[in-house]
């Protein structure tokens, strides 16, 4: 009788619980004006208390209403029917288009008692809706896929209308932010807003505004070269830089003294890109660059890097040590960020203190301790750090070594019981420990912390369209090849261009490591103050791959090209 009363409160697959004895109807009512007030669906709101797992309620879905029930892992995103359903609809309902028959659709949907998020469909497509049942997590993460390999927002913005010529030359100049409203629909800003979007779909790490005597020229960095992919009107310069010094929360009346800002461009509700914004005065005005943090970047998990499994192997068992000092160094660009907070994404646990002081902070990570330096507010590295080892820190990231005060301190901390991850710029991985010595950092003090040293380069990965070549013998050998590699057991591949790869052929890029770990010699050679070529030949004998080698094995993989290698690895 008290399941009879409980569903005039309960709809759908809440009422449908209780009858069946899986959910108290407490439970169930509290489940249900959770999900309302966080605006979720039901299902979402039940796995997330973990009262049930996605699979166990739609296995029930299935039964108790009669629905198919798919695994969606097996569904490829790519194939799924196109144009069918609106990002809006597919965010809003949860719902996902599996096939399209003749007038019927076939939906995926982790509530098949949803009759709303159902009309709304047959609503929206006229077609007959046939419900399939899918787990709810799988769900989610396929919607999200679609909705970033989708995005309608450069459709959406580029038109024909935009007309650079007349946009209102004082509405940019105001330093009023209340004027914000009346230039949102500026020509100006939908061609800002049109080159931002068309960096973050094509894979861009920087966009480069540079205006010059006689042109003006706008540049991607994709892969780690630089494109030039506009060039508009020069009149265009001053309203540009003013519009994202704006948004940066930039002084736009101070041309004078490069500023640094941040921006953030909200994408989905579940996706937002922030930017690191620079500004450089120049003899013909203001050059700024723009670069990309994607925080997708630092959940791509330590396989997407590119380590060889032996060097992935010795980078793991460093960082999860309970102290000890992890150095990744290489020159900028080259990916040392996203491996530390790779690193960091590993050590992310609710039972460790993690604090990080960084210049800026590229990558917003949840359940981590960023912090900002300010040099001119006397929040330095060093300063941050002091405070650190006040708050009872586990694992501390310092964004860069650049002082000896600061080397000092992080020395000290992973002396005294913590985990400190840093970066330094120098070529490779012994240069790194001889660096620290001419800082003025007494080699005994070295020897007793560092515990690995990572140095990295990116080199770009090639395309599909990729085809074999004949390299000479002698010139394999003199890539650093041996004998012993060179056994025709594998084909070295080179770039041709594609479509996809706009004529380059490469896409994407790898990374090429030399990881290596401080063994007890190596701390000899140190504390004899030994050079760069002591520790490097200790280092060989000790079976540790140099950053040429490293890259020779991906073309030995077919990752990349022999002149690439040769290129990122010319020392």
């Amino acid at each position: 009788m008290a399941a009879a009363i409980t569903s005039t409160k309960l709809s759908g697959l809440a009422h449908a619980l209780v009858q069946s004895g899986r959910l108290q109807e407490a439970d169930a009512e509290a489940l249900q004006t959770q999900a309302a007030a966080d605006n979720l669906g039901f299902v979402t709101q039940l796995v997330q208390s973990r009262k049930m797992t996605a699979l166990e309620v739609a296995v029930f879905s299935a039964q108790t209403f009669g629905f198919p029930l798919l695994d969606l892992a097996a569904v490829d995103a790519d194939h799924l029917p196109q144009d069918v359903l609106d990002a809006k609809l597919i965010q809003s309902r949860r719902v996902l288009a599996l096939q399209k028959r003749g007038n019927r659709l076939y939906l995926a949907t982790s509530d098949p008692a949803n009759l709303r998020a159902l009309d709304d469909v047959r609503f929206k497509t006229s077609l007959t809706v046939e419900p399939v049942v899918v787990e709810d997590n799988k769900l989610g993460i396929l919607i999200d896929k679609i909705a970033q390999a989708t995005d309608t927002s450069m459709q959406n913005l580029a038109g024909d209308d935009i007309d650079l010529e007349f946009t209102d030359e004082t509405a940019l100049a105001q330093k009023d932010e209340g004027l914000s409203a009346e230039i949102d629909d500026a020509p100006v800003v939908r061609f800002l807003q049109k080159i931002l979007l068309d960096a973050i779909n094509t894979g861009v790490s920087d966009i480069h505004f540079e205006p010059y005597e006689k042109y003006y020229r706008i540049r991607y960095r994709l892969d780690g070269i630089l494109y030039e992919v506009a060039q508009p009107p020069l009149a265009i310069k001053e309203k540009l830089a003013s519009r994202i010094k704006v948004i940066s929360k930039l002084d736009i009346s101070e041309k004078r003294v490069p500023q640094d800002g941040r921006m953030k461009l909200v994408l989905s509700k579940s996706r937002a890109i922030d930017f690191r914004v620079s500004t450089l005065p120049t003899l013909y005005g203001e050059k700024i660059v723009m670069r990309i943090l994607d925080p997708t970047s630092a959940t791509l998990g330590i396989e997407a890097l590119g380590y060889e499994p032996d060097q992935k192997e010795h980078l793991l068992n460093a960082v999860k040590r309970p102290y000890g000092m992890v150095l990744v160094t290489g020159p900028t660009g080259s990916g040392k960020t996203v491996s530390l907070y790779t690193c960091l994404n590993i050590l992310n646990e609710p039972g460790i203190n993690i604090s990080t002081a960084e210049d800026p902070a590229e990558i917003n990570l949840p359940g981590v301790n960023q912090v900002n330096v300010n040099d001119k507010a006397g929040l330095t590295f060093a300063a941050a750090l002091k405070s650190f080892l006040r708050q009872d820190p586990d694992v501390i990231m310092v964004g860069e070594i650049r002082d000896l005060e600061t080397a000092d301190i992080s020395i000290k901390a992973a002396q005294t019981g913590h985990m400190v991850l840093s970066t330094l710029h120098t070529n490779d991985a012994p240069g790194t420990l001889t660096r620290l010595m001419n800082m003025g950092v007494a080699p005994f003090n070295i020897a007793s912390s560092v515990i690995l040293i990572t140095a990295q380069r990116l080199a770009r990965r090639l395309c599909k369209c990729k085809k074999p070549i004949d390299i000479p013998r002698e010139a394999l050998l003199r890539a650093g090849y041996t004998e012993g590699d060179l056994d025709g057991s594998w084909q070295p591949y080179g770039h041709v261009g594609c479509e996809m790869c706009k004529g380059s052929g490469y896409k994407g890029r790898v990374g090429i490591y030399q990881v290596m770990p401080i063994s007890d010699e190596m701390s000899r050679i140190i504390m004899k103050n030994g050079t760069a070529h002591d520790i490097a030949d200790q280092a060989r004998r000790e079976g540790v791959r140099d950053l040429r080698q490293s890259g020779l094995l991906k073309v030995k993989a077919g990752l990349t090209s022999l002149e690439e290698i040769e290129a990122v690895t010319n020392e």
